[in-house]
């Protein structure tokens, strides 16, 4: 029963990805765009630690405490060059 329930898991956030990956090619705005790379990043997260569970291999939680720092890292840099551009133009 809860390796049934762990593929029914890994399937959902495969759904996920995809419509956070949709959301993120067609958002309207740079801010839309920067909301759904950091719920991808915690969507990807998410399924490493599933799918490390599923197959009992802690390979997958070191990979996805890795991930989890280089994601948070990057969602803040993405963050501030937003804000600077934003600063920049309010200037003009």
């Amino acid at each position: 029963m809860t390796s049934l329930l762990l593929h029914y898991m890994q399937w959902f956030l495969i759904i996920c990805a995809v419509v956070c990956i949709i959301r993120l090619l067609v958002g309207p705005t740079a801010a839309d765009r920067l909301v759904a790379l950091n719920i991808l990043s915690g969507v990807a997260l998410a399924f490493l630690v599933v799918r490390g569970v599923a197959q009992e291999r802690v390979l997958y939680l070191d990979v996805a405490l890795v991930y989890d720092i280089f994601g948070f890292l990057g969602f803040l840099a993405i963050a501030r060059f937003l804000k600077d551009k934003i600063s920049d133009g309010e200037e003009m």
